[in-house]
């Protein structure tokens, strides 16, 4: 059987893809995580919502020797999806040198391991953040990059032109890089969704968090910029939308409907929602009242970004299925599942 290589399986996005490569295509699934920004439990609620238990690795991308462990074990790959990195933006301004290496080392050993046995199929999971402060929106793929805002975003624009240098070396690697924009919500089972080990520092968590009284009340950073409402502006996408954009990237690389060997798509929804839009969504959505308060602007944030979605409804066929609504919905579901398991 034809296996796909997940990195950071465990985590969030990975775990939710993992979910629809196993419910939606005839791979076989192996997952890498080191539960670095993640939980082993992940896999036990993979296994109840698909019947399928995973194989996986708990080792450390920064270790080659580790990595080209599991290659020796695993054959028949065919793809990778590169999903593990550190990824908070407040975090990666107080410590830069973990990003740094963390993420630009991690990624070049997974990618030596792809070329030293003959994997062609690569997906990468870059993000939004790369296009800095823009002001001219939709941002699109052909935008000019401005200065990353964060050691985060800038790891990820290095990610970026690493992939193109190596596509430009070695014709047969076939990369996707796919910017996401804010992957939000939980598996419509309720079971699977956003669990980051630290306090975090995304806008719909820090939501839950506060509703179920986690938090004792949360913070809106900035009301001041020169948007609608003074708020930040996100362009929010459901994570099951993302997980299936994967597949359908993947088939696009598989099935060489890539123009080139190295492509960039955005993954987002085409509208901007604001950080006090969010807010009132779910209170609406949910009848849960919120607990907030206005704190100065964040280092690191970007003022509003959203995407134009012309070239992924082209390319891969995709757009997303799920209002704001929903996406919030179903991070409450499993915000209050996650209560249960603790009682």
């Amino acid at each position: 059987m034809k296996t796909i290589i997940v990195t950071g399986g465990a985590g969030y996005i990975g775990s939710h893809t993992i979910i629809e490569l196993i419910e939606n295509t005839d791979y076989r699934v192996v997952s890498i995580d080191n539960f670095s920004n993640s939980f082993e439990k992940t896999y036990e609620r993979i296994e109840k919502i698909t019947g399928v238990k995973i194989d996986s690795y708990n080792i450390d991308l920064c270790d080659k020797k580790a990595v080209e462990s599991v290659f020796q074990q695993e054959k028949n790959v065919v793809g990778i999806i590169h999903f593990a990195a550190y990824k908070s933006v407040p975090e990666s301004v107080e410590n830069p040198y973990k990003y740094y290496h963390n993420n630009i080392e991690s990624l070049l050993n997974i990618t030596e391991a792809a070329l030293a046995n003959n994997i062609d199929n690569f997906i990468f999971s870059s993000s939004c953040s790369v296009y800095g402060n823009i002001s001219n929106l939709p941002v699109n793929e052909e935008t000019v990059l401005n200065k990353a805002e964060s050691p985060y975003a800038h790891t990820k624009q290095v990610g970026e032109e690493i992939l193109k240098a190596y596509t430009k070396r070695f014709e047969k690697l076939q990369v996707a890089a796919l910017r996401y924009f804010n992957p939000v919500g939980a598996h419509k089972s309720g079971l699977n969704g956003e669990l980051p080990i630290n306090k975090p520092t995304s806008l719909v968590p820090v939501i839950t968090q506060t509703a179920i009284g986690i938090n004792p009340k949360m913070a809106v950073f900035g009301d001041d910029y020169a948007t609608r409402d003074g708020s930040c502006i996100r362009d929010y996408i459901h994570v099951t939308d993302i997980a299936t954009a994967h597949i359908k990237a993947l088939n696009y690389l598989v099935e060489r409907k890539n123009q080139s060997n190295y492509s960039v798509i955005n993954l987002g929804s085409g509208e901007g929602v604001s950080v006090f839009e969010a807010i009132n969504a779910f209170e609406k959505a949910t009848g849960e009242k919120l607990n907030y308060e206005v704190h100065p602007k964040r280092e690191g944030d970007v003022e509003a970004i959203y995407s134009d979605t012309t070239k992924s409804e082209k390319e891969l066929n995709w757009k997303t299925t799920h209002t704001i609504e929903e996406m919030l919905s179903s991070a409450w579901k499993w915000q209050q599942n996650l209560k249960k398991e603790t009682l």
